[in-house]
């Protein structure tokens, strides 16, 4: 019995990771960028998530819980847009030979240290706790009961997989997405908004780590600066264990 309860815990962990690692995975199939800010951008969701509960309050937990994902997803989106335009844009197409991999990696590594320390600035060192908003439990047969936020977080992520895996595969955003990734300069030819499909990618792959950062503060963290760097530690391995640029590698990866 105490090891199925250690293997849904294992379980909910590792799916709240590979929904970090699919933000890794997609950039690095797009750019061969390693965004080691992107940890930093679950933490700014978390960040926002749970002032957004504050300002909402907790009298209705769905519609709180709902308006905080929601909020924590845009605005995370924004911050990976900014940081695609800001810090890494400039960079393309610059540099020759490995100063062409190795400059936007140590660029990567500066906003991540940057964001880091923003949120020291400005949210203070303080950790930050999430109201309860999920109670109760699922009884699964032969574990017994598990807590209705593992379930939840387990279900969104596999949802989230599989529905990138379709957005990939079947609509127009996932060929560009693709073309951009075997050949830029060919794929700017045949008529793909090169950047603008890096720009959706980050804000989509920053967005998955916002609702990562929500769902794992109202499971069992707080919210604090430093937060993202072992989570994304975490998610970076998962993302190469699968198979980086993969996303339905990142998934089995977190698992």
């Amino acid at each position: 019995m105490k090891i199925l309860e250690a293997l849904v815990t294992g379980l909910t962990q590792g799916a709240m990771i590979a929904l970090v690692a699919l933000g890794y995975t997609m950039v690095y199939g797009v750019l061969k960028l390693i965004n080691f800010a992107h940890s930093e951008v679950f933490m700014m969701g978390a960040y926002i998530g749970v002032f957004v509960l504050g300002a909402v309050g907790i009298s209705n937990p769905l519609f709180a819980g709902a308006c905080a994902t929601v909020v924590a997803m845009i605005g995370a989106s924004l911050i990976g847009i900014t940081v695609e335009r800001v810090a890494y844009r400039p960079l393309r197409g610059r540099g020759k030979g490995a100063l062409v991999r190795i400059t936007p990696l140590v660029t990567a590594l500066g906003v991540s240290v940057l964001l880091q320390n923003a949120a020291q600035l400005f949210f203070s060192a303080r950790f930050r706790s999430y109201p309860q908003l999920i109670a109760g439990s699922v009884q699964v047969p032969g574990v017994g009961p598990v807590g209705t936020s593992r379930v939840l977080i387990l279900v969104v992520a596999v949802a989230v997989m599989v529905g990138l895996e379709l957005i990939v595969k079947k609509t127009w955003f996932g060929k560009a997405m693709r073309a951009l990734s075997s050949n830029e300069e060919a794929a700017r030819l045949m008529g793909v908004h090169t950047s603008r499909v890096i720009s959706t990618t980050f804000a989509l792959g920053s967005s998955l780590a916002a609702l990562g950062a929500v769902l794992y503060c109202l499971d069992q963290s707080q919210a604090y600066p430093t937060m993202g760097v072992v989570i994304g530690t975490r998610a970076f391995v998962a993302a190469v264990l699968g198979g980086i640029g993969s996303i339905p590698g990142a998934m089995l990866g977190g698992l």
